[in-house]
């Protein structure tokens, strides 16, 4: 009897009441009769308008939270009803459940909530449940979510793509990465042109005519899409993918090198030189400093392809767009004189992308895909917590989930 007085007490549950509970045929589980109060009109689940009653369905069970280490059921008798304004016999509308759905939205919610800190898998096995009940109430909370956020405004976005799947299976992640708030915006599947442009359609022009600044890496269908439809705003290109870049061209060159200088039968002197090269010169050890002070004393096109990327670097320490763009240019025909084909094609590709990646001088250096890097962890990591399920679809629920700051549904019951 406790149990029914909490039940009671949580809130007035509109037309219904707790009648009486009792433990399961299993003993492992408790099973509370709900029944309509005295005079209560059932509502349409269509309008939600109250109707007049037609008859009466089968029993009906719905999962609640587990209380004291049992399962918890609601049992209720459901009502159909007349409507006359949608002109259907209808089922009711019970206010601790949602449509066909067997648990209840506090449950849900319950679950979703677990299911952010814990793998799907884990959430499932904590409340004896199944990852398909786990999946099911992160749908729920996520399509509500979406479907009542507010998108507010927009000055900055961050787009990247992430690997899902081998077979280069990508998703297209768009973003907001304002001062004072980062969420994710959207969600495509594959890296496309016709992906990316999904995103334009859904926000709607409105929101993106607002859009200020917007961070992405070189990657040409990016760079259309975004000044077709962002004309106005301010691009600034990824500097993580930049540096990125660099040092694949450069481990290209020490590969190519080694390759080289093994088949000519000379000593191994780059062997086990990879990190020591493209490590930052302050994340060395004490002993790894040592033997690159060594390695750079030998004239070879990967020691200078070395100082080149470390040069580079000091691009970032400019304030000043006019100074940043001097110290680009000239790093650019110091590259293009060196010889080395690797760097030679980043110099090429800096110069025909000069201007967006002075924007991130312009833009007083406030914003960048640093912070879209990061979400990318996230992202990841989300995706590795709800290992089990392989579709798109789980994926994208996932994702919004964990990284979309969603409006969580009202429930009728709350024990968080």
């Amino acid at each position: 009897m406790e149990l029914i007085t909490i039940l009671n007490r949580c809130h007035h549950f509109r037309g219904f009441v707790y009648q009486h509970a009792h433990l399961g045929a299993d003993k492992k589980s408790i099973e509370v009769a709900v029944r309509p109060r005295k005079g209560s009109t059932a509502v349409c689940s269509r309008c939600h308008l109250p109707a007049p009653g037609y008859d009466q369905l089968a029993e009906r069970r719905f999962e609640f939270i587990p209380l004291w280490g049992f399962l918890v059921f609601l049992l209720y008798t459901m009502r159909r009803v007349d409507c006359r304004r949608c002109r259907a016999v209808t089922v009711e509308e019970v206010p601790w459940g949602d449509g066909k759905r067997t648990l209840t939205k506090a449950y849900m919610l319950f679950l979703a909530r677990w299911a952010r800190r814990l793998s799907w898998k884990q959430t499932a096995e904590a409340f004896r449940t199944s990852r398909e009940k786990v999946f099911d109430a992160v749908e729920y909370v996520v399509t509500h979510g979406l479907k009542h956020r507010s998108l507010g405004q927009i000055d900055a976005i961050g787009v990247d793509e992430i690997q899902y799947a081998k077979g280069h299976k990508y998703l297209t992640l768009v973003y907001q990465i304002d001062i004072g708030i980062t969420r994710l915006l959207w969600v495509g599947k594959e890296r496309t042109i016709e992906s990316f442009q999904g995103f334009f359609a859904a926000m709607g022009q409105e929101v993106i005519s607002n859009i200020a600044f917007v961070c992405s890496d070189m990657w040409e269908p990016y760079l259309k899409l975004i000044r077709e439809n962002c004309s106005e705003a301010l691009h600034i290109l990824d500097r993580f993918h930049i540096i990125a870049n660099m040092n694949k061209a450069l481990d290209n060159v020490r590969a190519e090198e080694t390759s080289r200088m093994r088949r000519e039968g000379r000593a191994p002197i780059l062997r086990k030189s990879r990190w020591l090269l493209l490590r930052r010169s302050e994340n060395l050890s004490d002993e790894q400093h040592f033997r690159l002070r060594d390695l750079l004393r030998y004239n070879l096109k990967t020691v200078r392809a070395y100082l080149l990327k470390e040069a580079f670097q000091q691009l970032w320490e400019y304030n000043s767009p006019a100074w940043a763009g001097k110290v680009l240019d000239e790093w650019c025909r110091q590259t293009m004189r060196s010889r080395i084909e690797p760097m030679k094609k980043i110099a090429r590709s800096l110069r025909n992308h000069r201007e967006l990646i002075l924007n991130y001088f312009r833009a007083q250096k406030l914003l960048s895909s640093g912070v879209v890097e990061g979400l990318n962890n996230k992202a990841k990591v989300t995706m590795r917590k709800s290992y089990g399920f392989r579709t798109y679809r789980v994926l994208e629920l996932a994702l919004y989930h964990s990284l979309g700051k969603l409006p969580e549904p009202e429930t009728t019951h709350d024990f968080f």
